[in-house]
């Protein structure tokens, strides 16, 4: 049962298992971004922030590159994103699954009985 690519998978969940840590890899999604934008962008603070980045660079989501005292980050590969539209699709079809069972919930609820 144990296979190196499910440990793989495992692993990049895990990392992404925090909305802050999503939001860091949407906010990269156009490329580099300087640690102030994302400070910004974000309205974190900035021990939370790095914390964060720690985790993602660990995991080799995310490169860093330092220009002066400014540090800048991006994806390390941009497919990442394509992962995170597809969870977005995913939750899109339960949520219309569960808007339509409500209707039909709504409906019998309002027929006399």
């Amino acid at each position: 049962m144990h296979s190196p690519l499910r440990q793989f998978k495992a692993q990049i969940f895990q990392a992404l298992a925090h909305q802050t840590r999503i939001a860091i890899v949407e906010a990269l999604r156009d490329g580099e971004v300087g640690a102030g934008a994302l400070l910004t962008r974000l309205s974190v603070e900035q021990a939370n922030l790095s914390q964060h980045l720690a985790i993602l660079r660990a995991k080799q989501i995310v490169v860093s590159r330092k220009a002066g005292n400014q540090v800048y980050y991006r994806l390390r590969d941009p497919v990442l994103i394509d992962v995170l539209d597809l969870l977005r699709q995913y939750f899109n079809a339960h949520l219309q699954q569960s808007v339509a069972m409500l209707g039909e919930m709504n409906a019998d609820e309002s027929r006399p009985q």
